[in-house]
């Protein structure tokens, strides 16, 4: 797969990350998989390489203009993501992940049922009452430590499976936290904004799992397509954002099932 297909992949996967507060990873590593034929572990190593650099920032930037990014706990889970994401590249080198994994996409499956709640959408198209749920707040300031340990969470999978992290964080300030949903891929992109994943990256280059050239084109298409990804959820209802963002989880946990 040369450059400029490369560029197109990058494109798709910043749209995603802007739209859902990913680092988009769980785009990239399946099509250098399928469509470049690169080894799984070495199609982490380039995915993580490739949102190694700010290419978010626009989207960043927009969702700031919009007033709907949490900088306080984009910083304290950044932090977080600093410490851990080493671990998960270690683990992902040298030992069997295929438990991990498959835990992974129960929890995606688990947390797309909540943001989807399809037993709330029947009943009321069924006219049926509804039990109150506990709204999310507009402007949570949870505990640093709590921010802090969804970072830690997250960069062990950013480390294993060359994903930004957000399918961790997004449901944890969500369904944990009481973020609401665009609040929460907001604060999720802006913390996975800074070079988080440097430490993974130097250890997959270590061991010859990491294509440089493809990681550099793929981050040209991210820094493109982030910023229209924002835009859209930005402009999406709420809920419209919440039942998107359910679907993708039922893609990522069938992803990380086969």
């Amino acid at each position: 797969m040369i450059g400029p297909w490369l560029v197109l992949v990058g494109l798709a996967a910043g749209v995603f990350s802007g739209l859902f507060g990913i680092g988009g990873g769980i785009v990239i590593v399946p099509a250098l998989t399928l469509l470049a034929g690169f080894p799984l572990v070495k199609a982490t190593g380039t995915s993580l390489a490739a949102i190694l650099l700010p290419v978010g920032i626009l989207g960043v930037i927009a969702y700031y203009r919009a007033r709907v990014i949490d900088l306080r706990g984009s910083a304290f889970i950044a932090l977080g993501l600093l410490t851990s994401v080493a671990a998960g590249a270690w683990l992902a080198n040298t030992l069997p992940v295929e438990v991990m994994r498959k835990s992974f996409a129960v929890f995606c499956l688990y947390v797309s049922w909540n943001f989807i709640d399809p037993g709330r959408r029947i009943r009321l198209l069924l006219g049926k009452p509804v039990a109150a749920r506990l709204e999310p707040v507009s402007n949570p300031r949870p505990h640093p430590l709590a921010l802090f340990a969804v970072g830690l969470a997250a960069g062990v999978m950013s480390g294993m499976f060359g994903i930004g992290g957000g399918n961790i964080i997004v449901p944890l300030l969500a369904l944990v936290l009481g973020y609401p949903a665009k609040r929460a891929i907001a604060t999720s992109l802006g913390a996975i904004l800074l070079p988080f994943g440097l430490p993974g990256v130097v250890l997959y280059h270590n061991q010859g799992n990491l294509a440089v050239a493809a990681a550099a084109w793929i981050a040209l298409g991210l820094f493109l397509g982030t910023v229209f990804g924002a835009k859209i959820t930005i402009r999406l209802p709420s809920a419209t954002v919440k039942l998107l963002y359910g679907l993708f989880l039922v893609f990522v946990a069938v992803r990380f099932f086969f």
